[in-house]
C-alpha cells in the first residue's frame, strides 16, 4: 500500500515537473524568434569595430542583462498597464500579433530595414542601446512578454506566484542563449557568412509570421466568444 502511494506521489511529482519545465521552454520557443540574436549577431561587428574584444564581451553581458531587465519589468508590469489603460486581453493579442507580423516581414524582407545611425556605429557603450533596446526588447518581445502575464492571470493550472517564477527562469535562459550567441558573433559571422545569417534571419522571420498571425486568430476567436462584444 505504501509502496503504491509513494510511486503516484512520483508520478505526480515528475508530471507537474515535466509541466513547468514545458512552462520554461514556451517562454523560450515565444521570444527567441522575436528576439533573433543571430541578426543582432550579424548587426555586433559594426557596431562593435571601434571596441577591444575584452570591452566587446562586456557590453555583450551588460546588453543581455538589460534585456532580461526590461523584459522582467514588464512582465511584473504588464497587469498594471492593461488595467491602467483598460486594455483587454484578446485586444492585446491582436495589437502584438500585428507588430510580430510587421517584425516578421522586416526580417523576411530584410531590405526594408533601416540602417544604423552613424553615430550608434561609434558609440562608446552599446549595450543599452542598440543592443538591448530595440535589437533584442524590442516591441514585439515586449508585447509578447505582457500577453504572458496577462494570460498567467487567466489561466488555473499553476499558481500565479510559480507562474511569474517559471517566466522569469525563461526569460534569464533566453538572455543566456542570446549571450552565447553574441559572443561567439564573429566566429558564426566567419562560419555562415552574409548569406548563412540572411538565411537563418529569413527563416526566423517567416516563423514570427506564423506566430504573430496565431496571435492574431487567437485574439479574434476570443473577442467572437465573448458575449459582451458580439451584438445581440
Amino acid at each position: 500500500m505504501y509502496a503504491s502511494l509513494f510511486c503516484v506521489d512520483k508520478m505526480s511529482l515528475f508530471r507537474l515537473i515535466l509541466e513547468y519545465l514545458s512552462y520554461i521552454l514556451t517562454t523560450v520557443t515565444a521570444l527567441l524568434p522575436i528576439i533573433n540574436p543571430l541578426s543582432t549577431a550579424a548587426l555586433l561587428p559594426g557596431i562593435s569595430a571601434h571596441l577591444s574584444d575584452a570591452e566587446r564581451h562586456r557590453q555583450v553581458k551588460r546588453g543581455c542583462y538589460y534585456m532580461a531587465g526590461i523584459l522582467i519589468t514588464f512582465l511584473m508590469a504588464g497587469g498594471l498597464i492593461m488595467d491602467f489603460f483598460n486594455i483587454s486581453i484578446p485586444g492585446l493579442r491582436i495589437a502584438g500579433g500585428m507588430v510580430v507580423i510587421y517584425l516578421g516581414f522586416r526580417m523576411l524582407f530584410p531590405d526594408t530595414q533601416p540602417k544604423l545611425a552613424d553615430d550608434q556605429q561609434t558609440k562608446s557603450d552599446i549595450s543599452f542601446t542598440p543592443l538591448a533596446m530595440p535589437s533584442m526588447a524590442g516591441p514585439g518581445s515586449i508585447a509578447v512578454v505582457i500577453s504572458m502575464s496577462s494570460t498567467l492571470h487567466s489561466q488555473k493550472h499553476i499558481p500565479v506566484g510559480v507562474g511569474y517564477i517559471l517566466l522569469i527562469l525563461g526569460i534569464a535562459a533566453t538572455a543566456s542563449i542570446c549571450w552565447l550567441t553574441l559572443r561567439a558573433s564573429s566566429r558564426l559571422f566567419t562560419v555562415l557568412g552574409d548569406e548563412g545569417i540572411s538565411a537563418i534571419s529569413r527563416i526566423m522571420g517567416f516563423m514570427l509570421i506564423c506566430i504573430g498571425v496565431q496571435f492574431f486568430i487567437n485574439g479574434v476567436g476570443e473577442l467572437l466568444h465573448n458575449a459582451s462584444f458580439m451584438p445581440h
